[in-house]
């Protein structure tokens, strides 16, 4: 059985930074970006831990295309969704 996917937006402190994802697992890619496990990624470089969006898709392929999509988009278009 294929697992789900999430796409996730993330922003900073002062919410002036934002950065889109996708993940089989929410919980664990959380921590990872709120930890820093990868000091020299841009959540990590940007301070980007704060989760302001999620959406659930039952197929993994489906969440991907949905990151893309979001990610086509402008900074302006994003903000104002």
């Amino acid at each position: 059985m294929e697992r789900g996917g999430v796409v996730y937006i993330l922003t900073n402190y002062t919410h002036t930074t934002l950065y889109t994802g996708v993940t089989s697992d929410l919980i664990f890619r959380i921590i990872e970006h709120r930890e820093k496990l990868f000091p020299t990624s841009f959540t990590s470089k940007y301070n980007v831990d704060k989760l302001v969006y999620f959406c659930f898709y039952p197929h993994i392929n489906e969440a991907i295309s949905e990151e893309k999509r979001i990610k086509a988009g402008s900074r302006i278009k994003k903000l104002n969704s």
